[in-house]
C-alpha cells in the first residue's frame, strides 16, 4: 500500500525552515507594536456568505478558488481565503466602534485557495495581515504603506518598488467600467477567454491579467485616474503627497486594480525583482464599503497582506539576515551502562537553569553521541559516566575549541552559562 502524502499544493514546513518563519513573525510583532497595532486571532473557517458578499461573487477567488463545504448542520462553510473580511466581521461583531477610532488590528495564519501551485504560491499558505478600521483620512493609507515598507526594511530587503493606483469608488467607477468596455470592445479577439468573460462582468479585472496577449492590449487602456470623482482624486493626491513627504519612491501603475471587489480608492503593491513573474510580496489598499457589504454600517478601512512564504523566499534570494538557526546549548553524552538516568537528571538541571539541552535515547556509542551533538549545533558536550557519577562531577567539552574541563555537578550549569555568555 502506497504511503499517504500531503495534498497537492500543500507542504510541510520543517524545522530547518520554520525558524525563519519565527524570525519573520518576531520582526512583524516588533513593527506592529511600534505602530500601535493589536494582534487578533481569527477562525480558520467562516460562513461562506462572508466571502461571497464581501469579496464579490464575480471574483476569481469566490468563483474558482474557495474551499467550501457543507457542515453537519447543513451550513455552507469556507476555509478563509484571506483575512480582511474576517477582520471586518470581527470588528462589527464585537462592536469595536465603541472603542477609540481608528482600531488597528493585525493577525497571521494559514489561508486556503484552490489555484495552480507555483514558486512561493500554495493552496495552503500563510499571511501576515494589517488593517486600520474606522479612519477615512488618507494619512491612514500612508501609514499602512509606510508600515509595510518598514517591515520589509527590518527584514533587510532591498530592490523594492511601490506601485500605487486608485480604483475609484461606486460614484465614479461605473462610468470607467463603461469606458473600458468600449475600449476593449474592438479587441476581444486579442483577449484570452477569461478576460472576455471579465469584460462583461468586471472589466477592471482585464487590466490585472498577466497573460502577454492581454497585457499588450492594456498598454494604451484609459486610466482610472482620469475618471476619478473629485473626492477620489483629492484622496489619491493626498496619499501621494504623504508618501512623497516620507521620501518613498512610488510609481503609479494604471493596471493595478487588485483582485477583490471590496477595494475603493487606494490600491498598492510592493514588488521585489527576485521572484520572476510572481514578484509581488505585498498588496493592499482601501475598502470603505466592505462593512456594508457584509451587513454592517459603513466603516472605512485600509490594510494589506503579505505571504510568509514569499517573504522568506525574498529574504533568501537577497541574502538578508534570517537570525540564527536554533541549536542546543548542551548535549549530554553518556559513557558506561548505568548513566542514562543521571544523564537525564543533568539535562533536567540544565533546562531548569535556562539552558537548552538534549541527550541520546537510542543507546548509541559515545562517538555516535558526540557526532549527534555536533549535528545539533551544541556549544558544549556534558559527558557523564561511571567515573563522573562516583566523583559527583561532569566533564564539559567546548565543541568549537575542543577544550574540556571537569567541574563539580552542582556548579556545571553555572559554568556553562558563564562560558556561553563569554562566547557571544
Amino acid at each position: 500500500m502506497e504511503a499517504i502524502k500531503a495534498p497537492r499544493g500543500t507542504r510541510d514546513v520543517l524545522g530547518d525552515e520554520s525558524w525563519k518563519w519565527a524570525r519573520v513573525l518576531e520582526v512583524t510583532r516588533d513593527v506592529a507594536d511600534n505602530f500601535g497595532f493589536k494582534e487578533i486571532l481569527l477562525p480558520i473557517f467562516e460562513h461562506t456568505e462572508l466571502f461571497s458578499r464581501g469579496i464579490g461573487e464575480v471574483t476569481d477567488v469566490v468563483q474558482k478558488e474557495m474551499y467550501t463545504f457543507i457542515d453537519r448542520g447543513d451550513r455552507s462553510i469556507t476555509l478563509r481565503p484571506e483575512l480582511t473580511a474576517s477582520m471586518v466581521r470581527s470588528y462589527l461583531e464585537h462592536d469595536m466602534r465603541r472603542r477609540p477610532q481608528p482600531v488597528k488590528l493585525w493577525g497571521w495564519g494559514p489561508m486556503f485557495r484552490y489555484e495552480r501551485p507555483q514558486k512561493g504560491r500554495y493552496r495552503q499558505f500563510a499571511q501576515i495581515d494589517f488593517e486600520i478600521l474606522g479612519a477615512q483620512n488618507p494619512l491612514a493609507d500612508v501609514e499602512i504603506i509606510d508600515l509595510s515598507m518598514e517591515i520589509f526594511r527590518r527584514f533587510g530587503l532591498s530592490n523594492l518598488q511601490v506601485l500605487i493606483n486608485s480604483v475609484g469608488c461606486p460614484a465614479c467607477r461605473p462610468a470607467y467600467r463603461e469606458t473600458l468596455r468600449k475600449f476593449f470592445g474592438s479587441k476581444t479577439q486579442h483577449l484570452c477567454d477569461t478576460c472576455n468573460e471579465r469584460l462583461d462582468k468586471n472589466p477592471l479585472r482585464v487590466l490585472d491579467c498577466k497573460r502577454t496577449e492581454c497585457r499588450d492590449q492594456t498598454d494604451s487602456a484609459p486610466s482610472m485616474i482620469e475618471s476619478l470623482c473629485i473626492e477620489c482624486g483629492e484622496h489619491f493626491a493626498a496619499v501621494r503627497r504623504g508618501l512623497e513627504n516620507l521620501g518613498a519612491s512610488v510609481s503609479v501603475d494604471n493596471r493595478l486594480v487588485r483582485g477583490l471587489d471590496y477595494y475603493t480608492k487606494t490600491a498598492y503593491e510592493i514588488l521585489s525583482g527576485d521572484l520572476g513573474a510572481q514578484n509581488a510580496v505585498c498588496g493592499g489598499g482601501r475598502y470603505d464599503n466592505l462593512a456594508e457589504a457584509i451587513g454592517g454600517p459603513r466603516v472605512p478601512g485600509v490594510g494589506f497582506a503579505s505571504g510568509i512564504e514569499r517573504i522568506v523566499l525574498t529574504m533568501e534570494a537577497q541574502g538578508a539576515y534570517m537570525g540564527r538557526e536554533p541549536h542546543v546549548d548542551a548535549y549530554v553524552v553518556t559513557t558506561g551502562s548505568g548513566a542514562e538516568y543521571e544523564a537525564y537528571m543533568l539535562a533536567h538541571e540544565l533546562r531548569a537553569g535556562g539552558l537548552s539541552a538534549d541527550m541520546d535515547f537510542m543507546g548509541r556509542s559515545m562517538k555516535a553521541q558526540m557526532k549527534t551533538a555536533s549535528q545539533a549545533g551544541a556549544k558544549f558536550a556534558c559527558i557523564i559516566g561511571d567515573d563522573e557519577i562516583a566523583a559527583g562531577t561532569v566533564t564539559i567539552k567546548d565543541m568549537e575549541t575542543g577544550t574540556q574541563e571537569t567541574a563539580p555537578r552542582g556548579v556545571a550549569v553555572e559554568k556553562i552559562k558563564l562560558r556561553k555568555e563569554g562566547s557571544r
